[in-house]
């Protein structure tokens, strides 16, 4: 009767382990984990067109969709992402805070976790979420023009 008893308590244990297993770290549904080729396929896919006059062969890969109000910048190593960079063309500082305010928020309820906000200005804000296995920044710079990026980095 024993042996039955810890057999059930073991897989009741391996249930509860493989639940609580952490999601591949991902841009927007992308595993970090892809090759570059396959993740430049599946943002074309999303309708982003790649701008060669922006990118770097063999380091960075810059998207841009006329339907999104933000430019992607792919930064990789060999065939392994490094980082996602998110660039917001807004026209006004007011629009740059309020949008800074919204992705926070989202991450915030997304990640269910308390970003650490280094810095809390009114035209200089920053909050870093850590996600697992990467970290995502929310950054806002207003000095002479509006900078609004979101950075998706492996840790």
């Amino acid at each position: 009767m024993k042996k039955l008893v810890f057999a059930l308590m073991a897989v009741a244990a391996l249930c509860a382990c493989q639940k609580d297993a952490p999601a591949d770290f991902n841009y927007r549904g992308l595993a970090f984990t892809m090759p570059v080729a396959q993740f430049v396929d599946s943002m074309m896919a999303r309708g982003f067109a790649v701008d060669s006059a922006a990118s770097d062969s063999g380091k960075t890969v810059v998207l841009a969709s006329p339907a999104e109000h933000y430019r992607v910048l792919a930064a990789f190593n060999g065939e392994k992402l490094m980082v996602v960079q998110e660039t917001y063309n807004l026209s006004t500082n007011d629009s740059t805070r309020q949008m800074w305010q919204e992705l926070r928020d989202g991450l915030e309820k997304e990640l269910g976790a308390w970003p650490d906000c280094p810095v809390l200005k009114e035209d200089h804000k920053e909050a870093n979420f850590d996600a697992g296995e990467g970290l995502i920044s929310v950054l806002l710079e207003n000095t002479y023009t509006p900078t609004l990026t979101v950075r998706y980095q492996k840790k």
